[in-house]
C-alpha cells in the first residue's frame, strides 16, 4: 500500500491557487486511477486507487495546509504503511513554474505543511515531490503568493506540470525515487 498526500487547503476559495497544487496532481491520479468517489477520512479526503496494480490511497487533508500533519499521521498509523511507501506532493515558491524536485527525504524548506508533517511524523523520512510555482516576486509576502492564482501566462505550464508530476508519481510507484530524482528533476 501506497500513501500518496496532496497538500492544499480546502473550499473553494482556494480552487486553483499555487498552494493548491498537491491536490490537482492527486485530483488527476483519482480520475485516472482511482474507484469511486472521494471519502470523508483521516481528517480528509481519500480515494482508493489501483496505480497499474499497486494499491494506493490517495489523501487530500482537510486540515488546512499548515495543519497536514494530523490528517497524515492518522492515515499512516491506520494502514501501518512503511515511511518507503510515503509520499507527499506540495508547492514549491522557490522553483520556477514548471520544475519538478523528487527528494528522497529532508528539511521542509519553509513549506509549512511538511513542516507539520515532519513534526506529526517526528521524522523527515519520506518521500516528496515538490511542484514549482515561482518564482516568488520580491515585493510579495511568501503567504500572499501561494495563495495567489497563477496568471494566464502560466496557466497551460501549471497545466503539463501537473500532468508531469502525475506521471511522475506513477513512475515512483514502480521504479522507486531514486529513478524519479533521475528522470524528473531538472
Amino acid at each position: 500500500m501506497k500513501l500518496i498526500v496532496g497538500l492544499g487547503n480546502p473550499g473553494r476559495k482556494y480552487q486553483r491557487t499555487r498552494h493548491n497544487v498537491g491536490f490537482e496532481v492527486l485530483a488527476l491520479l483519482a480520475k485516472r486511477f482511482g474507484s469511486g468517489r472521494p471519502k470523508r477520512k483521516f481528517q480528509g479526503e481519500v480515494v482508493e486507487a489501483s496505480i497499474d496494480g499497486v494499491s494506493a490511497l490517495l489523501l487530500c487533508p482537510m486540515t488546512y495546509m499548515n495543519r497536514s500533519g494530523a490528517s497524515v499521521r492518522s492515515a499512516y498509523d491506520y494502514f501501518r504503511v512503511s515511511l518507503a511507501d510515503v509520499m507527499v506532493v506540495c508547492d514549491d515558491f522557490q522553483l520556477n513554474v514548471g520544475r519538478l524536485r523528487f527528494r528522497r527525504m529532508g528539511s521542509a524548506g519553509g513549506q509549512k505543511g511538511l513542516s507539520d508533517i515532519i513534526r506529526s511524523l517526528a521524522t523527515d523520512q519520506f518521500a516528496r515531490l515538490r511542484v514549482g510555482v515561482g518564482p516568488l516576486p520580491q515585493e510579495w509576502d511568501p503567504a500572499d503568493f501561494v495563495l495567489s492564482r497563477f496568471d494566464k501566462h502560466d496557466a497551460p505550464e501549471i497545466e503539463q506540470v501537473v500532468e508531469r508530476a502525475s506521471q511522475g508519481i506513477v513512475d515512483w510507484t514502480h521504479d522507486g525515487i531514486d529513478a524519479c530524482m533521475n528522470q524528473y528533476n531538472n
